[in-house]
C-alpha cells in the first residue's frame, strides 16, 4: 500500500465516529446508521482517485453520506409494498407550510442575535464545528465560544417563546392525525 492510500485511510478512519454521529442524526436508528456509515466508506474507498489530499476529508465524506441517503430514501420510496392498503390507511402529512413558517420565524429571530452570537450559534450548531474549532475561527477563547452559543442558545428560545418539547412538532390540531402514521 502506498504512502499516499495509508494518508487517505488514517484520515478516513480518523472521521468515523464524526460520520456516524451524522447519521444517527439523519436516520435515528443505530442498524440504518451503521449500514450507512459502511455504504458510505464503500463508496469513499471506491472512488478516493477523486479525493485530493491535503482538502478537508471529513466534509468529502459527509457529502457522500448524505448524498447516498437521499438516493437509498429515493429508492425506497419507489419500493413501498402496500398490498393489503394498511400503510396507506395510516399515512399523515403534516402540512408543509408550518414547516415553512417555522423557518421564517428562525430566520427573523437569528437575525436578531448579536452578530457575536449569531456566527456563534451558526458555526456549531449549524455548520457542525466543535467548540474548539469554532473558536479557532472567531479567533478567541474556548470559554468565549461557549457562552456566546448559550446566550444564543437561550435568547432564541426567548424569541420563539419555546419552553419545551412540546413546542416542536405538530400543533395540538394536527398530532392526533399525524401521530397516527408512526404507530405500529
Amino acid at each position: 500500500m502506498s504512502p499516499e492510500n495509508n494518508d487517505f485511510k488514517r484520515e478516513m478512519l480518523a472521521a468515523l465516529p464524526s460520520l456516524r454521529a451524522f447519521a444517527m442524526s439523519l436516520i435515528g436508528r443505530h442498524d440504518r446508521a451503521d449500514d450507512l456509515v459502511q455504504d458510505t466508506i464503500m463508496k469513499a474507498w471506491a472512488k478516493q482517485d477523486h479525493f485530493e489530499m491535503g482538502t478537508n476529508m471529513k466534509a468529502w465524506l459527509f457529502t457522500i453520506l448524505r448524498n447516498e441517503l437521499y438516493s437509498q430514501m429515493r429508492k425506497r420510496g419507489r419500493e413501498v409494498q402496500d398490498s393489503d392498503g394498511h400503510l396507506t390507511e395510516t399515512l399523515a402529512h403534516h402540512p408543509e407550510q408550518y414547516g415553512s413558517l417555522d423557518l421564517q420565524d428562525f430566520r427573523r429571530a437569528l437575525d436578531k442575535l448579536p452578530p457575536d452570537q449569531r456566527e456563534a450559534i451558526i458555526l456549531v450548531g449549524a455548520s457542525g464545528f466543535s467548540y474548539e474549532e469554532a473558536a479557532t475561527i472567531c479567533g478567541c477563547a474556548l470559554g468565549t465560544i461557549k457562552s456566546r452559543v448559550n446566550r444564543a442558545r437561550q435568547r432564541l428560545q426567548e424569541i420563539l417563546q419555546v419552553r419545551g418539547e412540546n413546542d416542536y412538532g405538530p400543533d395540538e390540531t394536527s398530532a392526533p392525525i399525524t401521530s397516527r402514521a408512526f404507530v405500529s
